[in-house]
This record gives structure tokens, C-alpha cells and sequence, in this order.
């Protein structure tokens, strides 16, 4: 590595971290727009400008929302085109849209306390990952809202990269394609991706926790709606002509297994079946569900369990009606991956020459990288930092980000090489 650290690297990435978390950009799932909110555009116009300025080239946000550039080689010879991508959004739901960033500067081990919210206290005894960052600079949010560094520290670490890169011209590396995304956060945003503007040949999401994270196996995942009509009916003349929806909704919900295949209960490798949200009336209800699993086989087995169950309660009321419809969502990026690891190879090979310690659990959860993958593009995820996400008590290291960069920058290094 070719350039000298400073104080100045760690400044860079708090500042664009404080100035990006501060801006809403929630994903709204109940939307039919992509992105599906417009405050996404409020920051990938920020990004926009800020890429155009530090030199970047082929600067294009389209109207979908997705925002790319690419930062020229610095070789001569051909080499693989290599894509970073971070989403913008942030999940919604949990508090207000109003972050408000605190910075805790050379955390000495105390108990970090959330002005906007009394109960809310993080401290090394609930969160032992905290208590390996002593002297580092923690950021949080003020417990009104989440911080949002899922996925802002990876849109923050991409973009100090970048300058740095182009700041830095002996650096040697070949083409990169910088993409910001949309609606990460609802699943549907990398559908829309435009592969010819992507133009790259390997990718990584910066969308991952702990330093030294390169993850290439997460969940296939389905989502399921369960849509349950019964007969309306004045309550005072309801006998033998009303059949409650809600009360077929419930028996749905209490005939599926509640000491297993739910997320409460099932850790490691075991997969899921997830009810997170249920709507309607005595005339219709909807029930939205969530499938996970890490095999297809075992996806396949959660939503035939979900469909028997939605079956055997229609029999019980023939007047009503059950639909089950079940939607494929994402598979396992190692369904792909485990035919070319050299991604994840390289990426062993840069954090291990920088003397961290390469880990690779399998992630019960998501990203983009997952459909990429599916879609053609190699595309495994790559650490942040990020502690806590989707909730209140989020916080992540300046230095576990400053770690990330830095090991990217070895990394496009070594592909330079491949």
C-alpha cells in the first residue's frame, strides 16, 4: 500500500458518516415506486455531486434510483472489472426519521447512555464486540432512531475509497464500478439493476458486520401472503351467516409450530418460517410471512408447511376462502460462488496480509450481493463494522471502517494482479 495514513482518513470517514446518517432514506415496502421513497434521491444526488467532484468518471444516476461510477485503472494490462456497492436505504419502522449522530470519541469502556431515550444503555456486558473498541471512536444514533450504517458506513467507505484512490494514482488497480442501491432494505431493489451500466466483471456489497467478515453462503429466502376472505355479517344477526376472517387468521397462526421454525428459536444453520405482520377485518385478513433457509430443500419444506396448514383450515370452513401465494425472494449466493471463489480468495488474501484474521459465517439474512450472484455477478459481502443494526442501541468503530477500507484497497491491488 502505497499512501500514508493520517488522522485525516479517520476524519474523512466520521465526517461523511455524521453528514450521510443524518438524511432520511427509509425504504417503504408498502410503496409501488422504485426507489420506493424519493428520499433516497436526496442522498444519491449528495453522493452524485460529491463523486463528480472528487474525479470520479461515468457518473449516472438513473431514474430508478441507482446511482454508478467508475474509478479509470491505473494499469495498463486488461484485468477483471470490479464492482462496490452499498444500498441507501435504511429499514423502517423503528423510531423517527430525524438521526441525530453522537460521536464517542476514544471510548474508554463506559456505559454509553441515548439522550432521547432514558432506557436505552449500551455497554461491553451486552455487547462484547464493544468491549474489544476500547480508544476507539464510536458513533451512535441518540436512541430516537436507529443510526442507520446498515448500509450508510458502506456507502461512506466506498466513497472515502474512492477518493482516496483517485487522490492517489500510484496506487495500482484496475477498473472499479461504484453502484449505490436502492430499497435494500425491502428486497426489490436490485431487480431493477442495469447490468450493462453495472459493466462489472466480480462485485462486493460493503454490508457486513464484524472486522474481517467476508461472507459467501447467506439464506434463500421466499416470502409468502396469505390472503384469508371470510362472510361479512351485521354482529346482531351474525349467527350461522358470519365466518371471521380474523378467527381463521389466528387458527392459522396457532396450528403452525411455535417451538420451532421460528426465528425466536432457530439459530446457526436451522431455517425459518416468520410471521412479521398481519392486517384486515372479520371480512378479510392478510398475513405477510417470511421463508428462510440456507437449502433449497428446506425452503421448499417451510412453504409446503405453510400451504398444508393454510389447507386444512379452509376445510374447517368451506364458506371462506385461504390463498396462499408464495414468492421467490433470493437464494444462496453459494450456490454460485463455490464454482469461482477467487473473490473470496483475494479477499482472505488482502485481510491476512494486513494481519486480520479472515472470517466466514454463514449469514442468516440477505443482501443485494445475493440476487447479483444469482444474476450473473459474483458478488460476495465484505465487513463495515456495523454493530446492532435495525435497532435504537446501533453503533459501529471509525477504525473497524478505516480496517475495511484499507483492506479493499489491498484488495483491488491484488486483483490488478489476478
Amino acid at each position: 500500500m502505497n499512501f500514508t495514513l493520517s488522522g485525516a482518513l479517520n476524519a474523512e470517514l466520521e465526517d461523511r458518516l455524521v453528514r450521510y446518517a443524518a438524511i432520511d432514506t427509509m425504504s417503504d415496502e408498502s410503496s409501488a415506486t422504485t426507489p420506493s421513497t424519493a428520499s433516497q434521491f436526496e442522498l444519491q444526488r449528495l453522493l452524485k455531486a460529491e463523486l463528480e467532484g472528487m474525479g470520479a468518471s461515468a457518473v449516472t444516476l438513473t431514474e430508478t434510483g441507482f446511482l454508478f461510477a467508475t474509478i479509470p485503472a491505473t494499469v495498463a494490462t486488461k484485468t477483471p472489472v470490479v464492482a462496490l456497492l452499498a444500498h441507501v436505504d435504511t429499514v423502517a419502522g423503528i423510531g423517527g426519521v430525524q438521526v441525530k449522530p453522537r460521536v464517542h470519541r476514544a471510548y474508554q469502556g463506559e456505559p454509553i447512555v441515548f439522550p432521547d431515550d432514558a432506557l436505552l444503555v449500551l455497554m461491553p456486558e451486552l455487547s462484547p464486540y464493544l468491549a474489544q473498541k476500547i480508544g476507539d471512536d464510536i458513533i451512535t444514533a441518540s436512541g430516537g432512531t436507529l443510526l442507520g450504517a446498515d448500509d450508510k458506513a458502506g456507502v461512506d467507505i466506498i466513497m472515502t475509497l474512492a477518493h482516496q484512490l483517485l487522490t492517489h494514482p500510484e496506487i495500482r488497480h484496475g477498473e472499479i464500478r461504484v453502484c449505490f442501491t436502492p430499497d435494500e432494505e425491502i428486497g426489490t431493489g436490485i431487480r431493477h439493476i442495469d447490468l450493462d451500466l453495472l459493466k462489472a466483471d466480480f462485485a462486493y456489497t460493503l454490508d457486513g458486520g464484524d472486522v474481517g467478515e467476508i461472507v459467501y453462503e447467506t439464506f434463500s429466502a421466499d416470502k409468502a401472503t396469505v390472503t384469508v376472505t371470510g362472510v361479512s355479517s351485521h354482529p346482531g344477526h351474525a349467527k350461522g351467516v358470519l365466518v371471521n376472517a380474523l378467527y381463521l387468521a389466528a387458527t392459522i397462526t396457532d396450528t403452525l409450530p411455535h417451538n420451532a421454525r421460528t426465528p425466536e428459536t432457530t439459530e446457526g444453520r436451522e431455517g425459518f418460517l416468520h410471521l412479521y405482520k398481519m392486517e384486515g377485518t372479520a371480512a378479510e385478513c392478510t398475513m405477510h410471512f417470511i421463508l428462510r433457509d440456507f437449502e433449497r430443500e428446506g425452503l421448499e419444506e417451510h412453504g409446503r408447511l405453510l400451504q398444508s396448514v393454510c389447507e386444512t383450515v379452509q376445510l374447517t370452513a368451506p364458506r371462506s376462502r385461504i390463498e396462499c401465494v408464495i414468492t421467490p425472494q433470493y437464494r444462496n449466493m453459494r450456490y454460485w460462488l463455490e464454482n469461482d471463489m477467487r473473490p473470496v480468495t483475494l479477499a482472505v488474501d488482502a485481510m491476512r496480509e494486513l494481519g486480520i484474521e479472515p472470517i466466514s459465517p454463514p449469514v442468516r439474512g440477505g443482501t443485494d450481493g445475493s440476487q447479483l450472484t444469482e444474476m450473473g455477478v459474483p458478488t460476495p459481502n465484505f465487513f463495515t463494522g456495523m454493530q446492532n443494526i435495525h435497532s435504537p442501541l446501533e453503533w459501529i468503530s471509525v477504525q473497524d471502517m478505516q480496517k475495511s477500507m484499507l483492506v479493499l484497497v489491498r484488495l483491488m491491488e491484488l486483483w490488478a494482479s489476478a
